[in-house]
This record gives structure tokens, C-alpha cells and sequence, in this order.
């Protein structure tokens, strides 16, 4: 299990675990970020990512990105 900020950019991966307050769970979890769920890295600048998660593009901080386990 690895942190979604290490994750290789393109590769589908599976959602292990997602970490945090439970605010930021929350929010992650609105997002369609939910273990089990699918998701890949469309691309990383300076640490950010844009994430692809059911059928959607997002835009999340390296922060956020280091609490969801792959």
C-alpha cells in the first residue's frame, strides 16, 4: 500500500484506504474517493494531481493526495 502521491501517473489503481480527519474523509468520500473505488492519476504539477475518479477529473493537493492509500 502506497500513498496516491507516489502513485505512477496513468496507472488505474484501487482505493485501499482513505485517511484523515473525518472532514476531510467526508469530503473525499463526496468526491467519489471510497475504498474499493477506482482511480487514476491524469497528471502531477509540483506535488498537485489531477485525479480521474468515476468518469470525473479533480483536482487535489499533494496533502490530500499523501492520505489516500493505493
Amino acid at each position: 500500500m502506497i500513498p496516491l502521491s507516489l502513485a505512477v501517473v496513468g496507472k488505474e489503481n484501487t482505493i485501499k484506504r482513505v485517511g484523515g480527519n473525518p472532514e476531510v474523509k467526508r469530503h473525499l468520500e463526496n468526491l467519489g474517493v471510497v475504498p474499493g473505488g477506482r482511480i487514476n492519476i491524469v497528471s502531477k504539477l509540483d506535488g498537485n494531481a489531477i485525479i480521474n475518479v468515476k468518469n470525473s477529473r479533480i483536482a487535489i493537493s499533494e496533502e490530500m493526495a499523501r492520505k489516500i492509500m493505493v
